[in-house]
């Protein structure tokens, strides 16, 4: 029984070299897409990590201490 990149080679010998630079285009589109959703996925549980139990720490800052700061701003 043939691997699947043993078919997957196996077929594209067969096409055209026009279609064979059109799958390898499509590999590398593939394996971009890979790495920016690994790499997406890092960020998320690295993001995740350090808020961890956030929730449960007190607030440094009040509503109305933004208030004060953005209104000053703004003026």
């Amino acid at each position: 029984m043939m691997t699947l990149d043993e078919k997957i080679y196996r077929y594209a010998q067969k096409l055209p070299y026009s279609f064979q630079e059109e799958v390898f285009d499509f590999v590398q589109y593939l394996l971009m897409k890979a790495e920016r959703q690994e790499n997406q996925d890092w960020t998320s549980l690295s993001l995740s990590s350090a808020m961890r139990d956030m929730e449960d720490e007190p607030s440094l800052y009040s509503l109305a201490d933004l208030r004060v700061i953005f209104s000053h701003q703004c003026t």
